[in-house]
């Protein structure tokens, strides 16, 4: 909502964890689908004064490699990535921190933007956070995230039970509320 003078609580708790991150000497990567809500977040950062690299889709090759390069030499305590763009062929091992600021529908793709930062190179342990909305949709994809690697646990092990489990009810019942 545009006329919205009050940020978001999401923004708010974000805001919060990097500024503790931040005076505990880590660095984050923060990982949305959405690149209207990275633009918010941006807002946010400029107005608490934090440093920071951007990469969506839009961002041309040379820039990407530009900003790759500044982080990880230190230029910027955050690097906003849109989960596209982050998910595949960048190391960022300057980062000892992940955030998700919304689920995607494929817990795969989130895992691969989470390995950005587990890579060879890299010295530290990596935490994942997942900022996630109480009693919203957000909830119910991570539930759909739970079926899903229950489901690819059981196709790998060759159990095959749990692909029955989800009707279409199920989905329906997902997407409802």
């Amino acid at each position: 909502m545009e006329n919205l003078e009050k940020r978001s609580s999401k923004i708010d708790r974000f805001v919060e964890i990097l500024k503790n991150l931040i005076e505990g000497g880590h660095k984050v990567l923060a990982f949305s689908q959405f690149t209207s809500f990275l633009a918010l977040i941006e807002d946010a950062l400029k107005e608490e004064n934090i440093a920071y690299q951007y990469l969506d889709g839009q961002t041309p090759e040379k820039e990407r490699e530009k900003r790759i390069e500044s982080f990880q030499n230190g230029d910027g305590d955050v690097f906003l990535l849109s989960l596209k763009a982050g998910g595949t062929g960048i190391n960022l091992t300057a980062a000892d921190y992940v955030i998700h600021l919304d689920p995607w529908w494929n817990p795969a793709v989130e895992d691969q933007a989470s390995d950005r930062a587990h890579r060879l190179g890299q010295k530290r342990p990596v935490t994942i956070y997942r900022l996630v909305s109480e009693s919203t949709v957000e909830e119910k994809i991570l539930a759909l995230h739970a079926q899903k690697r229950e489901l690819a646990a059981d196709f790998l092990e060759g159990t095959s039970s749990s692909i029955k489990k989800m009707t279409e009810d199920d989905l329906m019942a997902l997407l409802k509320s």
